[in-house]
């Protein structure tokens, strides 16, 4: 795996890899502190960002690379002069041995990798896509359940324009007996193709209407935000989907609460210090993933060279 730039790029093999990588990552291994030292990786955001860019920025430092940023490049860098995003990658690949992107269209991704000469990674490309954070959802699905084969989960909230939420459905596609139960707020449900595609690699969809019609052994709740940011009609009510004790005390008490994150009010605070709530933790499994991705795209990509 030379880059990553839609969920599709990593097969069961390579995301397997990546999982025990993970757990090695996670334990801090000696082997890989400065294992990157001499590398220069730039993130590249048009989108605002915390978790991702941070989680990616604090991957890169663990690993000893050193590390070129933009936050805002949208704004602050030279797209705002006109500058076109493949120039822009023709000129930072002159400064960087990888670039992580943000980008607000969904072929941003595509496009940098046509004209790049260094290793490209989505990190969330309009309401398209977000490989990443598939990656680090699997992979907190598989410390929480211990294998990922055989999970139930009710994916809730903005479904037409959570790229998170994509990635997600892609990724455990690829294991046995998945099962998705969609509730949305009413002009957000999930697009026909992602429907499709579950269904074409021998998973389960079901829709759902109230918190009611998911059964409640659910193995997994993803909740997610609206992304009002991408709508031109921001006045979508969220009462019914707003995930709160009450509603939460009919499940069981091996169901477990993920999230993206941010939040805004579809999960209410009274449920963070229910053991069962894993977002928080979710957010931190950011570090060894993206330790575990960037190692092995870097070290793929630039096998050849002594340093490997």
């Amino acid at each position: 795996m030379k880059n990553l730039i839609n969920s599709q790029d990593l097969t069961k093999i390579e995301l397997e890899k990546l999982f025990v990588l993970s757990d090695k990552m996670n334990k801090r291994q000696k082997k890989y502190d400065d294992s990157l030292k001499g590398f220069v990786i730039a993130t590249l955001f048009y989108e605002p960002s915390t978790r991702t860019r941070l989680s990616f920025e604090s991957a890169i430092q663990k690993l000893g690379a050193g590390l070129i940023s933009t936050e805002n490049a949208k704004e602050s860098g030279s797209a705002k002069k006109g500058e076109t995003l493949e120039d822009t990658i023709k000129i930072i690949q002159g400064y960087a041995d990888m670039i992580i992107l943000r980008h607000f269209d969904n072929d941003s991704s595509d496009r940098a990798l046509k004209v790049a000469s260094v290793p490209i990674i989505n990190a969330g490309a309009g309401n398209g896509e977000h490989p990443p954070q598939g990656l680090l959802d699997i992979y907190t699905i598989r410390q929480y359940k211990k294998e990922i084969n055989n999970t139930s989960i009710a994916i809730i909230g903005d479904l037409k324009n959570g790229r998170t939420v994509h990635s997600l459905i892609k990724l455990l596609c690829l294991y046995e007996n998945i099962t998705f139960y969609g509730f949305s707020v009413k002009g957000l449900e999930l697009p026909k193709n992602y429907i499709e595609y579950i269904e074409s690699h021998n998973a389960k969809y079901f829709i759902c209407k109230d918190f009611s019609e998911i059964p409640s052994d659910v193995n997994f709740i993803y909740q997610t935000r609206i992304q009002t940011e991408r709508l031109e009609n921001k006045n979508f009510s969220i009462e019914d989907i707003i995930l709160n004790k009450e509603r939460f005390s009919r499940f069981s008490e091996n169901t477990y609460i993920m999230h993206p994150l941010p939040r805004t009010n579809e999960i209410s605070t009274d449920l963070d210090d229910d053991k069962r709530s894993i977002y928080f933790k979710q957010a931190h499994n950011g570090i060894p993933t993206k330790m575990a991705l960037i190692y092995s795209i870097i070290k793929d990509f630039y096998k050849n060279k002594k340093h490997f």
